[in-house]
This record gives C-alpha cells, structure tokens and sequence, in this order.
C-alpha cells in the first residue's frame, strides 16, 4: 500500500484529500504546514506527496526547493495542488520542482486517478471503490472546496 503525504493548510481540503485517498485504500499521513510537512518527509519517505503551493510561511515552493535539493527524497514525486490558474502558473509549478499539477476545486470523482497516475504501478490500489461508495462520497460532498 503506497503511503502520501498531504501538505494543506485548509482543514476542509486535506480533509477532503485524506477521505478520499483512505476511501481507495491508501495510507495518508497529513500536514498542515510547509515546514511540518517537510518534516514529516523526512522522517516517514512518503511514497508520494501531495503539497498545496499557497501557504503562509513555508509555501508549496520551498517544499518543492527543499525536497529536490535533498537526495534521498529527490525522488519522491510531488504533486502541486492549486487554484492557480492563469496562463504559465502550471509552468511555473513544474519548473518549481513539482512533477505535477492538481487545479483546485478538486474533482472527487477523478481526483484519487489524478494522483494515482504518479505512482509505481506496483503501489497502485488497483480494486475501484464501488459505484454506489463513489455516489455516496460525491453527495457527501457539498461545495467544491478552493484556496
């Protein structure tokens, strides 16, 4: 079972991003700030990580300097997860260092493929959550969440 790290400041959205990748079976391990987020890098070499790149202090960008200048986590991919949206904002996420991008408001229904697509095959959860569990978790959802 792959395990990814969530780097939020929002409640609501790493909420979000934790429900639904434990809902497809991964183990998520979540921070809610840069600098703990780099710290719990450190120490637990997440399989993936997952970092908002608009953040008080320690923001998306030097987790991404951060992560890519250290060679033992260099390799872990990390996703940028955004509501940037202007032309070149995903150019300058992915020459930040992210491997990819994630536009908030996020899409539950796509959301654990969109992130499972930067995994080793091998890490894949590979059983799909069933349409009547995916029904449940969309209604459960009331507001596409942003920032």
């Amino acid at each position: 079972m792959a395990r990814i790290l969530a780097i939020e400041d929002n409640p609501t959205n790493l909420e979000l991003m934790a429900y639904l990748l434990r809902a497809f079976g991964y183990e998520v391990l979540e921070a809610t700030d840069g600098e703990v987020g780099l710290a719990v890098a450190r120490r637990e070499r997440p399989d993936l990580i997952i970092c908002d790149v608009q953040m008080p202090g320690v923001d998306g960008y030097e987790v991404a300097r951060q992560l890519k200048s250290d060679p033992t986590l260099r390799m872990i991919p990390l996703l940028a997860i955004t509501a940037l949206a202007m032309v070149g904002d995903r150019d300058k996420v992915l020459a930040a260092g992210f491997d990819g991008y994630i536009a908030k408001p996020l899409t539950p229904q796509t959301f654990v493929q969109q992130v499972a697509a930067f995994l080793q095959p091998n890490q894949r959860i590979t059983s799909k959550i069933s349409r009547a569990g995916a029904s449940r978790i969309s209604a459960s959802i009331t507001a596409p969440v942003h920032a």
